[in-house]
């Protein structure tokens, strides 16, 4: 998952002028590796409300009966806050996407200059990348600009230093 996250952010930074260059009111959900442009609900909200099509093809979950399903993983909507997830306003039935991740505890992030929406791993899919210890492969240039990929050091002791301005 750790290394899902880096290719996701890897994706949102190459995605930014692209998003930038595009329909003003469009949106780029990413979620998992996939990035799917979905158009915005026609009401102003700081949630990310998509059509039930659009929630399909950016998560792969689907709106049914017993709730919010994708292969055997069904979410049912507390029925005492149906209206949280669920809008029928417009003619096209919309879905808060934003809400959803909260209810599943989801990490999100949104850039609000490129319109773009990431989805990190639910807290159920980071257990096991965590417990096993082993931290995902990445490619970096040194100082010189050749490239170095932790892969190539795999049974040797590595130190590796992070930093981030934020």
């Amino acid at each position: 998952m750790i290394q899902k996250s880096l290719r996701i952010a890897s994706l949102l930074l190459a995605c930014a002028p692209v998003v930038q260059g595009a329909d003003e009111a469009r949106r780029t959900v990413l979620w998992g590796e996939v990035a799917t442009e979905v158009d915005p609900a026609p009401d102003a909200s700081s949630d990310l409300w998509v059509t039930t099509a659009d929630l399909t093809r950016a998560t792969g979950f689907a709106l049914k009966p017993q709730g919010v399903c994708r292969e055997e993983l069904c979410v049912p909507i507390p029925k005492a806050r149906k209206a949280e997830f669920l809008s029928g306003r417009s003619k096209v039935a919309r879905f808060n996407l934003s809400a959803f991740a909260r209810l599943l505890e989801q990490p999100v992030a949104f850039d609000a200059t490129v319109r773009v929406w990431y989805f990190g791993p639910r807290p159920d899919q980071q257990g096991a990348v965590l417990a096993s210890l082993q931290a995902p492969d990445f490619t970096l240039p040194d100082v010189e600009g050749k490239k170095h990929s932790l892969a190539d050091f795999r049974g040797k002791k590595v130190l590796l230093v992070t930093w981030a301005s934020w």
